[in-house]
């Protein structure tokens, strides 16, 4: 696949509207579980805080891709003409396992299926490659975003949060003024002003710095509490 791509600013109140059409709904039936993950992260950025708000349109862009979709010579009929959907579905597999990228983040659904191109058939396999291009909407994290996490591990310098599919994002206790950490079977940063930070709890906090992963395809982040309306949320909010 090529690596450049035309990106635009989409607000993801558009996405949770009903923009993924089609596609979107194919992809849901294949990836349920992951995608509801993503929705209940989406649920969370968009609650009725406007600094939240603000924030959170900057994580999801529309991009659209060059790709090269092979389809067996099986699933041609008698004419030699491939079936949109036999494109659609092999375009799909092939986007779930490309999971992310550098320049665009995590690749989160196919929205619209923009161009197919002219096929060439393979001469020892006779199947057949065609040169599409479509529209997908990701998720990019970028320094000086406010963003909301689930704490998943409590360490003793910091903590470890889930944040849409970003699986570590690190709050070291160097960025958490006020708050101290007390031992125990379920380890927790404990603030006299403050709700404690401990496991399965809800933090919003500021990114700081960003790194991607190659080898794993992943993004990680480095986050901190030490600002204005930052911190863990009370259960009712």
């Amino acid at each position: 696949m090529g690596q450049r791509a035309v990106a635009f600013w989409v607000c993801a109140e558009e996405w949770l509207s009903g923009h993924l059409g089609f596609f979107g709904v194919v992809q849901e039936r294949r990836n349920k579980g992951k995608r509801s993950l993503i929705l209940q992260f989406l649920s969370r950025c968009l609650a009725p805080s406007p600094l939240t708000v603000l924030k959170v349109r900057k994580m999801f862009l529309k991009v659209q891709l060059p790709w090269n979709v092979v389809i067996p010579a099986e699933n041609l009929d008698t004419k030699g003409l491939v079936l949109q959907k036999s494109i659609i579905v092999r375009l799909l597999d092939e986007f779930a396992t490309k999971k992310a990228t550098k320049d665009l983040g995590y690749l989160l659904a196919v929205t619209t299926l923009d161009h197919i191109g002219e096929g060439k058939v393979r001469q020892h396999s006779g199947d057949v490659l065609f040169p599409v291009r479509f529209s997908c909407i990701s998720f990019k994290i970028f320094r000086g975003e406010i963003v909301e996490g689930v704490v998943h591990k409590v360490l003793k310098h910091g903590v470890f949060l889930k944040c849409g599919p970003i699986e570590n994002a690190y709050l070291s206790s160097l960025k958490m003024p006020g708050y101290t950490y007390t031992v125990g079977e379920n380890p927790v940063f404990h603030s006299d002003k403050q709700p404690t930070i401990e496991k399965n709890v809800v933090v919003r906090v500021i990114v700081i710095g960003t790194k991607w992963l190659e080898a794993e395809r992943e993004f990680q982040a480095l986050v901190s509490v030490d600002g204005d309306y930052l911190g863990p949320l009370d259960k009712e909010s």
